[in-house]
């Protein structure tokens, strides 16, 4: 097969290619990363095992840096509630349904298919953390005069692992990391979950955040408190208090990694259609820590540095 003849597929924010080919998908990477395509099938295999429809392997060719999946089409929900907001609230509820099925997992290792075991590894605090700093290492040396950058990253970095050490639940739910709409596929009207190899054990509300608090749709604060309570509803035998209070903080540290990652795409990969959701992250962030005690620190300093007049603007 030539892939130079092959039209790739709209990529994603990834170092990963995507063509079409036969109804499949055919996947390539790049030699030095050739290794995340027994994670990405792997974690694959875990879902579809859980009862979770994601793409199977159809073959592989791992000297080539390629393997071949299950092709679910074009059609994301991120698609269906753009064009008809009137099915967004029911889709969601789907999705929660969705999410509480991936956070009752157990499966730690599986079989790659080269026959070595994957283990899920673990999202910790550190973790969390040293991508939270993605917002200092690239989205601060862009917007910020050299001479006021080391005392701006010393002073976020203390702030954010106190947000980090605040955290209250341990990193025992099987997480998705990336769970939001447009990784959400309708075939046959069944829900499909893709893109879901950075999986691991982490905190069972980084999930939710990241699907309620998605810098690619913009959604009123109603209908964000709506699905958080659709899920607590699923939920309740849960700590609440505790849930709401690692919700908040994984949103903000979230999206701040987010911001970080768009910034570094422009830059070092000159991909810049990211950029233009930067200032609705920023949104989102303020929308969490307006009014909120454990936020003041934080608050304080970006609204120091970051005016709003920085926080909208967008450049290549």
């Amino acid at each position: 097969m030539n892939l130079s003849k092959l039209k790739p597929l709209s990529g994603d924010a990834s170092f990963r290619k995507f063509y079409r080919y036969n109804n499949n998908i055919i996947i390539v990477s790049k030699k030095e990363t050739k290794k995340n395509l027994l994670i990405y099938d792997a974690i694959n295999k875990i879902l579809n095992e859980n009862k979770i429809k994601s793409p199977k392997l159809i073959s592989q060719n791992y000297k080539l840096k390629s393997i071949q999946i299950e092709d679910f089409g074009n059609t994301t929900v991120y698609q269906i509630v753009k064009k008809n907001n009137k099915k967004k609230l029911l889709y969601y509820k789907k999705i929660i349904k969705l999410l509480n099925l991936i956070q009752k997992i157990k499966t730690k290792r599986i079989k790659t298919f080269l026959g070595s075991i994957y283990k899920v590894p673990k999202y910790s605090k550190k973790i969390l953390l040293n991508e939270a700093k993605l917002f200092l290492d690239w989205y601060v040396p862009k917007k910020i005069k050299k001479k006021n950058q080391i005392l701006l990253k010393k002073k976020l970095t203390l702030v954010l692992k106190k947000l980090t050490n605040k955290i209250k639940f341990n990193n025992k739910i099987f997480v998705h990391r990336d769970f939001h709409i447009s990784n959400i596929m309708i075939k046959n009207k069944k829900l499909c979950l893709i893109d879901s190899q950075d999986a691991a054990f982490g905190n069972v509300a980084y999930d939710l955040a990241s699907l309620i608090d998605d810098v690619r749709l913009k959604t009123s604060t109603r209908f964000k408190q709506d699905i958080f309570e659709e899920y607590i509803k699923t939920n309740k035998k849960m700590n609440i208090e505790n849930f709401k209070n690692d919700f908040e903080i994984l949103s903000v540290l979230r999206n701040l990694k987010i911001i970080g990652i768009f910034t570094r795409l422009s830059i070092r990969d000159n991909k810049n259609n990211y950029l233009k959701l930067i200032p609705y992250a920023w949104r989102l962030i303020e929308q969490r820590t307006e009014k909120n005690k454990k936020f003041i620190e934080l608050k304080t300093i970006l609204d120091k540095y970051f005016s709003k007049r920085k926080r909208n603007k967008y450049e290549n």
